[in-house]
This record gives structure tokens, C-alpha cells and sequence, in this order.
């Protein structure tokens, strides 16, 4: 990656993983097809039978085949948009998602960068937000999302804080629209009020 090159990302265009993101994928599935298939399948294909080879090695090739089908459709889903209010993403080869995440709703961005992906060039940002329920949190959670394959992580999330700066958080937003304290403080300034109000006798003395 060219540190001088400026981050190229258009405010509300669309913009994907780097290429290198897609090969990161292809050496995990490389690794997990050595470690976890080939260590017991290589002295099973030399010693068993051929009907026994035949009916474990046809399944473990169409898995094979469909994975690695899979994480090439997968990459080509995977999109990212920056508004001037919100950071929208949506993936899914089968089943679509997509999620908005307001800008005054983020409260943290972290890099992640594992070694092969640090050998690639790339990272993730891993942005956190505070009590947003959106498209990607179902249950009252607060938001994640992970702008995933970057290779300038940190001129975008340079950016990203830029749209941050001057957003009003939504936690002082409501706390001026509902003041609960200040509304308790009213409700027992009336309430003394009506006690130490004299009280009418009506008995004549």
C-alpha cells in the first residue's frame, strides 16, 4: 500500500473490500482444509478400501468446491456506503443484510489486524456504538459492525471521526428533550406548595 495515496472513497458511493480481502479468505479455507481434513484423510486414502474412500471423499469435494464458490459470491456482496449522517453496509450471497449505523451513534472504532492480514495490507475497523438497534442488532444490543478488507484503515477511520466531530450524541440529545431529574425537582416544588398552603377553616371561633 502507497502511504502517500489518498483514501478514494466518494461521499455516498459505494465501496468494497480490497481485492486482498477475498485472498485472505481463500488462505483461511486453505489452512482449515489442511488442518482440520488432511491430517486423517491423507493415511485413509492410502489404507481404506476404495467404497469407503469413495463415499467420504465425494462429500469432502463438494464441500470444497461449494466453499470456495461461496467466499468468491460472497466477496462480490459485500458493500460499504459513507453518508453525510450514516455509514450503511449490506452482504449476504443467499440471505441479504443490510444495516445503517448513524454517525452520532458510534462511540468507538478500532483496528483489527491479524498477521496474514497484516501481511496482505489490510485491517478491519471495528466500529462500536451505544444503544442502537438497527438492521444488524436485533435485540436491544448495542450495534457492531466491522468495515472489513481496507487497505488505508487508518485514513478511513480518520474520516469516519471527521463525521463524528460535530454530530450531537444521542445521550445529550435526550437528555436535554427528558431531564427526569428536573422534572422530579418540579413535581416536589408543587407538592410543597400545596402543603404549606394554609387551610380554609370553616368553623367560626
Amino acid at each position: 500500500m502507497n502511504m502517500g495515496e489518498k483514501l478514494r472513497i466518494e461521499l455516498g458511493g459505494e465501496f468494497k473490500p480490497a481485492p486482498q480481502f477475498k485472498r485472505l479468505y481463500y488462505i483461511y479455507f486453505l489452512l482449515v482444509t489442511l488442518f482440520a481434513i488432511l491430517w486423517w484423510y491423507l493415511p485413509l486414502l492410502f489404507f481404506a478400501p476404495f467404497g469407503l474412500k469413495a463415499v467420504i471423499t465425494l462429500p469432502i469435494l463438494a464441500i470444497l468446491i461449494f466453499t470456495a464458490y461461496w467466499i468468491s459470491k460472497y466477496y462480490d456482496t459485500m458493500v460499504y456506503k459513507l453518508t453525510k449522517d450514516e455509514i450503511v453496509w449490506r452482504r449476504g450471497v443467499w440471505f441479504k443484510k443490510t444495516g445503517i449505523v448513524p454517525y452520532n451513534r458510534i462511540t468507538n472504532i478500532d483496528i483489527g489486524q491479524g498477521p496474514i492480514s497484516r501481511m496482505l495490507g489490510i485491517a478491519s475497523l471495528k466500529i462500536q456504538t451505544a444503544g442502537y438497534s438497527g438492521a444488524s442488532s436485533g435485540f436491544g444490543s448495542p450495534a457492531e459492525i466491522k468495515i472489513e478488507g481496507v487497505e488505508q484503515f487508518e485514513e478511513l477511520r480518520d474520516l469516519i471521526m471527521e463525521f463524528i466531530k460535530g454530530k450531537k450524541p444521542v445521550a445529550v440529545e435526550t437528555y436535554e428533550e427528558e431531564n427526569i431529574d428536573l422534572k422530579i425537582l418540579d413535581e416536589l416544588v408543587k407538592i410543597r406548595k400545596l402543603l404549606e398552603k394554609p387551610e380554609k377553616n370553616d368553623w367560626n371561633i
